[in-house]
């Protein structure tokens, strides 16, 4: 016999063996040394061998401390915070807890877990969770000529230890088209503690930019000191120069085609507008109004009472190694408290208002008005949404169960065929495949060329409306 038919044998006369007696099992054991030729006391271990269970997978280093209930409790935060990264999920939990009590029966035990967890410990339970989605846009930004000798150019970097010195940038919300007017999103964000304050305005005229402005000075609550703007024309112009000196504030400009001397309003431009309204056309006094609506009230709540963020500390360059490390993450009113330099009375209402807020139903209603304003986006100028393959099979896609957060991640929570959409490659480039969990085709056709407002076509997908689509590969450009 092959050990193969020894080890079936075995396992075929186990079963009788087990529930026979005494006596027939020593006649069992007669048998099976005479067919395996086995003796007695190999016999009896390799029948006790064949009784046992199988074993199960030995799972190596300390046993795990938090319970089941404790992750899916921290993935519904997580999921309705938006997703943010471990260090800042860990800072938002005192604050997202108390209310999560209140809509969801926690345990005592849960809560505690969940009071003393670790950022390193949330990367590690909620790795097979995480997604990342990653989106490029060219800007609609055009030089300003005049004023530039006028106007300060600032290339260090920002070392302030008081709120006040700002940012500023405007995000355009035209589609696939820059013809006419469309509204455009002025975004002002502190240096010191992070505050990002919104508004949006019909087109960049002079005009427009500047009482965007002087709303966002009257919004703030502390005084606003400088601020710091690229080099497009709607900045760089005589109104918003005289606006600045008569108001003793410091106007300053980063160098052309230098973003990154603008790096902390260009990153508030993805996380507070991009992220939220992708790449739609918006150029209704509907849509204006609803957007002004989000940006006024909810939207500046959630991301200002209950959003922690980090700012970088200090960077090491050892080699090709950068080491970078971040202060405590903290939400920009706990700055602002800190700083001990803004208006006593505004801040300690937001504190206030902190502690009767429910971020839950916060996070509810800003996904609400989110939709309305999809409806009212000009879905002939926006982004085309390329259909699904009927024939392709279906495949899941890995999303967590969470609660309604399409304001902020912005992808649809259910399983998504893939469409068989080839990705064609341009001679002469290199190109990279890159994972884009959304509908799109390449963004060149199978003839080598950009077919018109192919470009655009990358972004599409990125909100609820859109209907159902796929997780494909597409060529991207590295």
């Amino acid at each position: 016999m092959t050990p193969k038919s020894t080890l079936e044998y075995l396992a075929s006369v186990c079963p009788r063996y087990l529930r026979a007696s005494r006596p027939r099992r020593s006649a069992l054991l007669d048998e099976i040394c005479a067919t395996t030729g086995y003796h007695r006391k190999s016999a009896i271990r390799a029948l006790a061998k064949a009784a046992a269970p199988a074993p199960g997978p030995v799972r190596r280093g300390r046993p795990r401390q938090y319970h089941a209930a404790t992750v899916n409790v921290l993935e519904t935060i997580w999921a309705a915070a938006g997703y943010p990264w471990s260090a800042r999920l860990r800072a938002l939990l005192p604050l997202w807890v108390p209310a999560a009590s209140r809509r969801m029966r926690i345990p005592p035990i849960v809560a505690r877990q969940l009071q003393t967890i670790s950022a390193a410990t949330i990367d590690r339970r909620l790795r097979s969770r995480k997604r990342t989605l990653k989106r490029r846009q060219y800007g609609r930004t055009k030089p300003g000529t005049l004023l530039k000798h006028h106007i300060a150019l600032k290339t260090d970097h920002w070392d302030v230890t008081t709120p006040g010195f700002t940012e500023m940038d405007l995000v355009a919300h035209s589609g696939n088209s820059a013809d006419g007017l469309f509204c455009q999103s002025l975004n002002l964000t502190d240096i010191h503690t992070g505050l990002v304050e919104s508004r949006a305005i019909m087109g960049k005229g002079q005009r427009a930019v500047r009482a965007a402005l002087e709303d966002l000075r009257q919004a703030l609550p502390c005084a606003l000191q400088g601020v710091d703007s690229d080099n497009g024309s709607e900045f760089i112009n005589t109104q918003l120069l005289q606006y600045c000196q008569a108001r003793e504030i410091r106007f300053t400009r980063g160098r052309p085609y230098k973003k990154d001397d603008n790096a902390h309003i260009e990153q508030k431009n993805w996380t507070h507008v991009r992220k939220l309204l992708g790449y739609d056309r918006f150029d209704s006094s509907d849509a204006l109004a609803a957007l002004n609506d989000l940006y006024r009230h909810e939207l500046r709540l959630m991301m200002t009472l209950f959003q922690p963020s980090v700012k970088l500390r200090e960077k090491h360059r050892v080699g090709a190694r950068v080491t970078r490390r971040y202060d405590r993450a903290c939400t920009s009113l706990d700055r602002m408290l800190a700083s001990d330099a803004g208006h006593r009375p505004a801040l300690e209402a937001l504190q206030q208002l902190r502690a009767t807020l429910d971020p839950f139903a916060l996070a509810e209603t800003i996904d609400r008005k989110l939709h309305r304003i999809f409806r009212l986006a000009n879905h002939r100028l926006s982004p085309p949404v390329q259909p699904a393959s009927p024939a392709a099979p279906p495949r899941p896609v890995p999303i967590p169960h969470r609660r309604s957060n399409d304001w902020f991640f912005l992808t649809s929570p259910t399983a998504r065929p893939r469409p068989n959409v080839p990705s064609a490659r341009r001679p002469g480039n290199r190109i990279n495949d890159k994972m884009i969990p959304f509908p799109v085709t390449s963004i060149y056709d199978l003839t080598g060329r950009r077919p018109a407002g192919s470009r655009r076509a990358l972004m599409s997908g990125i909100h609820p409306r859109r209907g159902a689509g796929g997780e494909v590969r597409v060529g991207g450009h590295r």
